[in-house]
């Protein structure tokens, strides 16, 4: 076992091929591309590892256009190693040292071209088919994206409260979405009533149960590498942060369909009255609930799969399974962000239906 640990930390630093007799003084990450590419056996204690010697040519930065022969080392793991083809795209580390000398070595694959090819077919689906109402979408989801990494993000890594973070920008988002796609009207007052209480309503809830049942926060490893960042960080906070953040978009489709709904059946039958609007509201809601906690808790429950296979695969006691705080996080997480979701539907129908025999 010891010897399998020297060999892993040798393989890691054999990899970064890091050099500390230097001071480095730049470090860049650039674009590059596999020119060739030879595999070859090397022995570190009792144990062979393949290392590929790469030539790699330099595609963006101070070095475009430059070739460089690089040892790429890999450990046999699929989860860790990044094994090389001539012809690939690769993203690099280049550490420039004191002495003018370098260290490169490949840390992923290129990725980022394709992932802007389906950011642009998504883009022009919505224009295409939303018309205008597409291109507002757009624009809220670019606000949406800067206040999570202008605003939630940057707060949180200073040390503010997460869950106050949280909040602020979740009424910032909601107003904001909800407002540019509808307009200022009774209907968008009535959705973002809604969805505000019905987030509130589940991170409320999730708080309580976490806080009994002492959730730690810490149920994944990324959780675990903040304690390394130099910030005081409140864990549990950042748990319940997210399940705000997580029940926020099936809550606000919620409360908008029913929002929506009670608006166009006024419309065409204004003589109806306060409670049967409510009804009328409450219908639909019934059957967007059902559906939307499925997604929430579906969702969950998919980015869980490997975990649940590995409790099967080894029979794992299902008391044993339901107490683990991974397992009993995200249960939290669905049942709270669900909750919420159920509860925003009367408060939506409610305050549509009151906002509605207002007089104009």
């Amino acid at each position: 076992m010891l010897k399998k640990i020297i060999v892993l930390i040798l393989m890691l630093v054999l990899n970064n091929t890091a050099t500390y007799g230097y001071e480095e003084i730049e470090n860049f990450t650039e674009r590059a591309i596999v020119v060739e590419v030879s595999n070859e056996n090397e022995k570190i204690y009792d144990n062979f590892i393949t290392v590929q010697n790469v030539r790699l040519k330099i595609l963006s930065g101070k070095y475009k256009g430059q070739y460089f022969d690089v040892k790429n080392n890999l450990t046999g793991n699929p989860a860790y190693d990044i094994e090389v083809d001539e012809g690939d795209k690769v993203i690099i580390g280049v550490n420039e040292k004191k002495d003018g000398s370098l260290d490169i070595y490949i840390t992923e694959y290129t990725r980022d071209t394709y992932i802007y090819y389906l950011i642009i077919l998504f883009s022009a689906l919505l224009i295409i088919i939303g018309k205008y109402k597409g291109l507002k979408t757009i624009v809220t989801l670019i606000i949406t994206i800067i206040s999570i990494y202008k605003i939630l993000l940057p707060l949180m890594l200073k040390g503010y409260n997460p869950i106050f973070i949280t909040i602020i920008t979740s009424f910032v988002i909601v107003i904001t979405t909800i407002t540019i796609i509808t307009g200022l009207s009774k209907k968008s007052a009535s959705a973002i009533l809604g969805t505000l209480l019905g987030v509130i309503i589940a991170g409320t809830i999730a708080y309580l149960v976490g806080t009994k049942i002492k959730l730690t926060g810490l149920s994944s490893e990324e959780i675990s590498m903040l304690a390394y960042v130099g910030v005081e960080f409140d864990f549990r906070g950042l748990l319940f942060s997210g399940i705000l953040l997580g029940a926020l978009g099936a809550t606000m489709d919620v409360s908008m369909s029913i929002a929506s709904s009670i608006e166009e059946i006024h419309n065409v039958n204004q003589r109806l009255k306060k409670r049967e609007l409510f009804l009328c509201g409450m219908n639909v809601g019934k059957d967007i609930m059902g559906t939307m906690s499925n997604t929430l808790i579906l969702a969950y429950t998919g980015s869980s799969i490997p975990l649940l296979i590995l409790f099967m695969a080894y029979d794992t006691p299902f008391i044993k399974i339901l107490n683990l705080d991974i397992v009993a996080t995200e249960i939290v997480r669905a049942l709270s962000g669900s909750i919420g979701l159920i509860l925003a539907a009367p408060i939506t129908a409610l305050a549509s239906a009151l906002l509605a025999k207002k007089s104009k």
